[in-house]
């Protein structure tokens, strides 16, 4: 049986191959594209588990194809890989939606256990339905559906982002470090850039809150963490 149905997006051939044979060998089924278009082609007609991104590719700019497949399909998780490794391009990655950012060269089994690692979690977080619906302020969690509201509106999360709202909903009122949000979200054996955690959380608010800059709900405890709910510091 499949582990998952793996997506690569990489115009050059030998790291395409490299990867695609180091999942192949932890069970996963994988799909190939050198270029964007026949990418977002292939995510339509095969639905695949997960997307791993070259930004580099010869038709299209791998940011618009993260923004566009985040934008279509908001619970498919993405992790771009990609040569550019400024905080700058890895920043506007995981702003535009990307789950995780991975700097070439690149450690082929790293890879695949980040993989692993993000479908574990968003398995758990589909498969967890201990409360179908919680509700905080204008705020209503569906558990079953995935689903959050915002004063009877449905907003549109990702699948990250979804994982975050749920693990806050579940400690209201319960400050939370980055490290505690790495460890319950991302999993204690990621060993990526801590700064996706404030990257995500702001994404988050920029959905959630009347205004951002000052929060009303998902609030920051300054030299700590942050904290949802209806008590708090910014």
């Amino acid at each position: 049986m499949s582990a998952g149905k793996v997506l690569v997006v990489e115009d050059e051939l030998p790291i395409r191959k490299l990867i695609s044979f180091n999942l192949q060998r932890s069970n996963y089924e994988v799909l190939e594209a050198g270029e964007g278009k026949s990418a977002l082609q292939l995510v339509k007609n095969e639905e695949p588990s997960i997307v791993i991104l070259d930004l580099m590719l010869p038709d299209m700019d791998g940011f618009e194809i993260c923004s566009r497949l985040r934008e279509d399909y908001p619970n498919l998780p993405i992790i771009i890989l990609s040569a550019r490794g400024q905080d700058m391009d890895k920043i506007m990655g995981l702003e535009l939606g990307a789950d995780d950012y991975i700097v070439k060269p690149f450690n082929p089994l790293e890879l695949v256990a980040r993989v692993r690692t993000i479908l574990r979690r968003t398995a758990n977080s589909s498969n967890s339905n201990k409360q179908e619906k919680m509700k905080l302020g204008p705020y209503i969690l569906e558990t079953k559906t995935q689903r959050f509201y915002k004063s009877g509106k449905l907003l549109k999360l990702t699948a990250r982002e979804f994982q975050l709202i749920k693990l806050f909903f579940e400690k209201i009122n319960e400050p939370l470090t980055r490290d505690e949000l790495l460890d319950d979200i991302w999993g204690v054996d990621y060993f990526g850039d801590p700064k996706t955690v404030d990257v995500h959380i702001r994404r988050l608010r920029e959905k959630i809150e009347d205004d951002p800059s000052h929060p009303a709900y998902l609030k920051t405890i300054w030299g700590y963490g942050y904290c949802f709910g209806e008590t708090g510091t910014e």
